[in-house]
């Protein structure tokens, strides 16, 4: 499996997955047109298939361009997203199997951000769209706290530690900033930070993480922890501090941060 990670629009991510063995070729979330399309004809890559995690537009932008230069091409959303994204042909749930060429795959539902909201586990990748940032999460557009805490802490977390997480925006400098103000004596937090500092001043793109590095630095997954309890009793006096609570206020702070 070959991935490309590419830039889109003002901070999006789309990724190329590329079957070394058939050359068969999907994108995941078609953010914009242009540099995807730029990245097929420049390797000659048979794009066969669209896989979207979500159906907001800055996700699916160039999707109408590719399919007026791709016809036929299959569209995959969750099945609650059929109406919301054009061309949409094929529908996903939980659970649900899918191939590029001969790369095996899952979907993982992950209500939260949105309603539909699926993440793609392709081998020991995970395509997390705005579900789970570098050191962060997606906001509560239409689903609920309590959704977006189990979609991270009981569909995602769970994963192998070096399972890598390729997400939809680079949010990872402002997300840890956030990690170390709501948790300072986290050093994984300081160390992270400081490195992802120095790449972003170098240009670098901090996609992929992977679960190992999330678990030990992302908030959202880190509810039990007890620096973050503590930063919430401070912050929230009275606040209950079982887990879901914990996440639904960093949530609340992180959104006015």
């Amino acid at each position: 499996m070959k991935i490309f990670s590419i830039p889109c629009s003002f901070d999006n991510y789309g990724y190329l997955i590329v079957c070394e063995e058939t050359g068969e070729t999907a994108v995941i979330d078609p953010a914009e047109f242009y540099p995807i399309f730029r990245q097929i004809e420049r390797d000659g890559l048979q794009l066969r298939a669209v896989y979207c995690t979500h159906h907001h537009a800055d996700h699916i932008g160039g999707l109408e361009e590719l399919l007026g230069e791709f016809p036929g091409l299959l569209v995959y959303g969750h099945e609650t997203d059929k109406r919301s994204i054009p061309g949409m042909n094929r529908s996903l749930a939980a659970g649900s199997k899918i191939h590029i060429g001969n790369i095996e795959g899952q979907v993982i539902h992950t209500p939260g951000h949105t309603i539909g909201s699926i993440c793609y586990l392709l081998e020991d990748s995970i395509f997390t769209g705005d579900t789970l940032f570098g050191a962060g999460c997606g906001r509560l557009f239409e689903g609920s706290p309590k959704q977006m805490y189990d979609s991270l802490n009981s569909g995602i977390k769970p994963l192998p530690p070096g399972t890598r997480v390729y997400f939809g925006h680079e949010y990872t400098l402002q997300d840890l900033k956030f990690a170390k103000f709501i948790e300072p004596d986290n050093e994984a937090v300081n160390r992270r930070l400081e490195q992802t500092t120095a790449d972003r001043d170098k240009g670098l793109l901090t996609t992929p993480s992977t679960m190992e590095l999330e678990c030990a630095t992302n908030p959202f997954l880190r509810c039990q922890a007890e620096g973050i309890i503590r930063s919430v009793s401070e912050k929230f006096s009275g606040e209950a501090l079982d887990p879901l609570s914990v996440f639904t206020a960093i949530r609340r702070l992180k959104d006015s941060f």
